[in-house]
């Protein structure tokens, strides 16, 4: 049966943003299902005692991410014995894209510092967050929407990372409240989730259009500006969306960087092999515009067979 087609607007914005040698791995993705992706959690049980376990399971075939410890794939087909294994129940493993996790990558927190997750529901990312941070130091985590705040104080507790303190309020307005008081931030922005379009579901972009991109902009712009002030002199914002739109990405970061002196895009350095993740540079020219040169140091992860949409870019406040 022939699949449907993704919409028009969304095929004229690939054929802008990647290249033709890329263009049929990403064309590939929306086809099928990826690999599933997760990571060991060192917050609820032994890493040790829990992988044994998985490798133990005959309907598991675990490949572990070069480069980082306790990440592992499994084909597509086997994501259903991993989402209903004992360790997933539990929390001692958690089900995570690996563009996801490599926002946290980026953030690089380190233990006894003072850190803040700006969109933080489900809660993935910050106990990522919490487990490299290994208990020492303060992580805040903020939620605008009510059933997504109370979602995301569930996955916590459930995956070992209670002591975060959870916050149910505007991200826009937290950077007033909190002027210059983080070392790290992560903003891994509400967007318009092009990251879920597969043709195996329709539904998968049933919501989104042009104008839901730009609408989205928009509230990336005040969360951004809202991270930033609430950013020490000499700390990181790492800024992420789940997103191929430029005026998302690109756009958003290049308003802050318009706006602040004292902003500067720092290169990625992604702990896993190189190849791992299929990614390019960010965009210095959009539709005839000319961007800042230092966007070229940003990072769009491409649709593969183990990767959905992403974008990364790593600021840093002058000291």
């Amino acid at each position: 049966m022939e699949l449907p087609a993704l919409p028009p607007a969304f095929l004229l914005l690939l054929d802008a943003v990647v290249p033709a040698a890329q263009r049929p791995m990403v064309d590939e993705s929306y086809n099928r299902p990826h690999r599933a992706s997760f990571r060991l959690n060192p917050l609820k049980g032994n890493p040790a005692e829990t992988l044994a376990e998985l490798m133990a399971h005959p309907a598991l075939s675990l490949e572990a991410v070069d480069g980082v410890d306790g990440v592992f794939t499994v084909p597509a087909e086997q994501r259903e014995h991993l989402t209903h294994h004992p360790a997933a129940g539990d929390g001692r493993l958690y089900i995570q894209g690996l563009p996801s996790m490599a926002a946290v990558w980026a953030l690089d927190p380190q233990p006894g510092e003072e850190i803040l997750d700006l969109a933080s529901a489900p809660g993935g990312k910050t106990s990522y967050i919490a487990a490299c941070m290994q208990g020492q130091g303060r992580l805040a985590a903020v939620e605008a929407v009510k059933a997504r705040f109370h979602r995301l104080k569930a996955n916590l507790q459930r995956l070992g990372a209670g002591h975060v303190h959870t916050y149910l309020k505007d991200g826009a307005v937290v950077g007033k409240l909190t002027p210059e008081r983080f070392d790290r931030v992560l903003l891994d922005a509400p967007c318009s989730s092009e990251a879920q379009f597969t043709r195996l579901d329709p539904e998968s972009w049933a919501h989104w259009s042009p104008k839901k991109v730009k609408d989205s902009a928009r509230l990336q712009a005040r969360l951004i500006r809202s991270a930033w002030a609430a950013l020490k002199p000499g700390g990181r914002l790492v800024y992420s969306t789940c997103s191929l739109s430029p005026e998302e990405n690109e756009l958003t970061v290049q308003g802050l960087l318009a706006e602040q002196p004292d902003a500067s895009v720092e290169a990625i350095a992604l702990p896993t092999r190189p190849g791992t993740l299929p990614t390019l540079p960010g965009l210095t020219h959009w539709q005839e515009r000319a961007l800042d040169p230092l966007l070229a140091q940003s990072l769009r992860i491409l649709p593969s067979d183990r990767t959905d949409a992403f974008y990364v870019c790593c600021l840093r406040k002058a000291a």
